[in-house]
This record gives C-alpha cells, sequence and structure tokens, in this order.
C-alpha cells in the first residue's frame, strides 16, 4: 500500500511541479517584454502588468489539483488502491505538461501583445482575448483531473 501511495504522490509532484515550472517560464517571457516595452510607453504598466500575470495561473490549477485528491476525494491516505493510485499519476502528468506547455505559449501570447502596445498599438483588449485560448487547454486538463478523481471515490 506505502507503494501505491508514493506512485500517487509522483503524480502529485508532476503536477504542482511542471504546471509551477510553466507558470514561472510564461511569466517571465511576458516580464521581459513588459520591462523592454516599458521603456517606449511608462504609462502602460497596468496592461502589462495583467499580460505579464496571465500566465501564472496554470500553476493555481496545479495546486488545484492537488487540493482536489487530498480535499474533496480524500484518496491520498495509506489505503489508497494500485488504480487510484495510477489515476492520480496519470491525471498529474496530464495536467502538470499541459499546465507547462499552454503556460509557456500564454506567455509568448503576452509578450508579443506587451511588444505591441509598448509600439503604441492598442491591442490589450485583443491580447487579452487570445491569450485566454492557451488558459483554455489549462482549464480542461483541470476539468478532466476532476472527472478522473470523482470516478474513483
Amino acid at each position: 500500500m506505502e507503494m501505491n501511495l508514493l506512485i500517487a504522490y509522483i503524480g502529485i509532484a508532476l503536477m504542482i511541479g511542471l504546471a509551477g515550472i510553466g507558470s514561472a517560464y510564461g511569466v517571465t517571457i511576458a516580464g521581459n517584454a513588459a520591462i523592454g516595452a516599458l521603456k517606449k510607453a511608462p504609462d502602460a504598466f497596468g496592461n502589462f502588468l495583467v499580460l505579464t500575470a496571465l500566465p501564472g495561473t496554470q500553476g493555481l490549477y496545479g495546486f488545484a489539483g492537488y487540493f482536489m485528491f487530498q480535499t474533496i476525494f480524500g484518496i491520498l491516505t495509506p489505503e489508497i488502491t494500485g488504480i487510484q493510485a495510477a489515476a492520480v499519476l496519470g491525471s498529474g502528468i496530464a495536467l502538470g505538461l499541459v499546465g507547462l506547455f499552454s503556460s509557456i505559449r500564454q506567455g509568448q501570447v503576452c509578450a508579443n501583445g506587451i511588444a505591441a502596445i509598448g509600439q503604441g498599438h492598442n491591442v490589450f483588449g485583443n491580447t487579452l482575448i487570445l491569450a485566454v485560448f492557451p488558459e483554455l487547454y489549462a482549464i480542461v486538463a483541470l476539468a478532466a483531473t476532476f472527472l478522473m478523481g470523482s470516478a474513483l471515490v
């Protein structure tokens, strides 16, 4: 039974770790663009701040996945079965990878919008709309994690 719990926690580690790494990369990609754009458009800092923070949400989804398994479903106990452990591992890999890549790509979309705003174009709203699309996949992965967890109890 301890091996099942270890497998489950490896899934949790991947879920939180990969999504968090993606958020760190995505935020810094947009943040770097914001620093450069501030030279030309210092009054647009509020817009830059919103676009820079947006890729940080995927790391929160990784934590939300852990919270679901720990609190809502309550299966992260020494009595966890092999099937439950495999499901936690699988959902951890899925949510972690989707969070990683969607956050990085979202950071790139936001960085391009920030650069355009810095050049004087009024594209904040358009950038925000387009940056939500990569976020959708992280939300779908979180929903899949919820469905997998609810199927286990």
